[in-house]
């Protein structure tokens, strides 16, 4: 229920998706990586079945979705070193850029207002050339 004790009107993923999309500002691969350059936060929230499959974005944080918003809460007895303020630029990174879109919404809700996602995700970061650190053997 809602603060005022009323339910909200259902809504189906898709179109939750949708809103929440426009209020982030989505950024490409090649955003993500200059963001990245002038000390952007890269938060890799896949799986670890994932990142043992397809490798790793070098220098993004790994967190798994579950644990996102204890460890980039500034005021969280639970953050890492690097969730120094509400400030902090986050780019989220999913599998294709789907669950990124929702968590990057959950940071922002937190006060992290610069939080946002890899459009397409670290799919469409490989895809595009851009350095993975290839899984271990």
């Amino acid at each position: 229920m809602g603060l005022s004790g009323e339910r909200p009107a259902p809504v189906g993923i898709d179109a939750l998706l949708e809103t929440v999309r426009a209020g982030l500002d989505r950024v490409t691969p090649e955003g993500a990586a200059a963001a990245a350059g002038r000390g952007a936060l890269l938060v890799d929230i896949r799986y670890a079945e994932l990142r043992d499959r397809d490798g790793l974005i070098p220098g993004a944080l790994v967190v798994e979705r579950n644990e996102l918003e204890w460890r980039l809460d500034p005021f969280g007895s639970h953050r890492l070193p690097e969730a120094v303020g509400h400030d902090v630029e986050v780019v989220v990174v999913c599998n294709e850029g789907y669950a990124s879109s929702l968590a990057a919404e959950s940071l922002r809700r937190l006060g992290l207002h610069r939080a946002t996602d890899l459009d397409g995700g670290f799919q469409a970061w490989r895809a595009a050339g851009l350095p993975v650190t290839p899984p271990a053997a």
